[in-house]
């Protein structure tokens, strides 16, 4: 049994309430115990400009929700997975920097793509993507799960020295789950841009250039097949944007596994890319140069 725990953040919200159940079932699989996390904080302009008889009426109501949410939480694991040992915390401050400082030390963080109504989908979304790009661990983001077993691993593979860690991790969760392992790359020169008519690239140019990546990724996926030898594994060579390669890959894969580094954190990135338009769970792997 790990001694780390998985820990899954709710908002009370259906969304959060599968990632929750998801978080539990991997809790089964790994032996962890899980933690549940919520937390609870008033944005700025909820504070500004109020009586502090509405304001001490506010923060109740939303530390209460809070615990409704925990409660919710604790309840649905319980259904997910008899017997697990689960605990429940409430947490403080900014949602985003609480959720994701509690991931240190996880095996994981689990968490929600959004949440329900307007508010509550603003704020998981902003812990959701905050989460994935700081937290020290693991993140996972739980998106239109369906309970369908694929396996399948994909593995999204860029610059390869960065790819390491997160290969190493999609390999470890194919063993865990009796799967294979698909590492897609996606190639994109201006050179060779798909035409107006939407042909791929053609021509001897664009033969050699593919078949030379393709080369070069079956040599680097040489080393994880003989550490794993009973993992299946293939590769995906994409011409255009990896987001959307990845999010496609994500609708016939249990996982679809990414690695980030601090060049990963601002808006626009390939995680940003692939969290909104995902079928599934994705998760977030910190990797290190060189």
């Amino acid at each position: 049994m790990s001694a780390k725990p998985i820990v899954a953040a709710t908002d009370g919200s259906e969304d959060s309430l599968r990632a929750v159940d998801w978080a539990a079932r991997e809790a089964v699989l790994r032996g962890a115990p899980l933690r549940i996390v919520a937390a609870a904080a008033l944005l700025p302009r909820m504070i500004g400009g109020h009586a502090m008889s509405d304001f001490d009426t506010v923060a109740d109501n939303i530390r209460t929700h809070r615990d409704q949410a925990l409660a919710a939480g604790t309840e649905r694991a319980a259904k997910a997975a008899p017997g697990l040992l689960v605990d429940a915390d409430r947490l403080d401050g900014s949602p985003a920097h609480a959720v994701t400082e509690a991931g240190s030390g996880a095996l994981m963080l689990v968490v929600g793509s959004r949440g329900v109504g307007a508010f509550a989908a603003m704020i998981l979304g902003s812990v959701s993507r905050y989460a994935a790009t700081h937290a020290a661990c693991p993140v996972v983001v739980v998106r239109e799960e369906t309970g369908a077993a694929h396996r399948q691993i994909g593995v999204g593979v860029g610059d390869l020295e960065h790819s390491r860690a997160l290969l190493d991790y999609a390999f470890e969760e194919a063993v865990l789950r009796n799967a294979s392992v698909v590492a897609l790359h996606s190639w994109h020169t201006p050179q060779f841009d798909i035409s107006r008519a939407g042909q791929a690239p053609a021509g001897p140019a664009a033969d050699v250039f593919q078949t030379e990546i393709a080369r070069e990724l079956e040599g680097f996926l040489d080393g994880w097949r003989d550490k794993f030898p009973g993992v299946p594994v293939s590769q995906d060579l994409v011409h255009g944007h990896p987001g959307r390669a990845l999010a496609g890959l994500s609708a016939r894969a249990d996982l679809v596994v990414l690695g980030r580094h601090p060049a990963h954190h601002g808006p626009g990135t390939v995680i940003h890319a692939v969290l909104n338009h995902a079928h599934g769970p994705v998760v977030t792997v910190p990797t290190v140069s060189g």
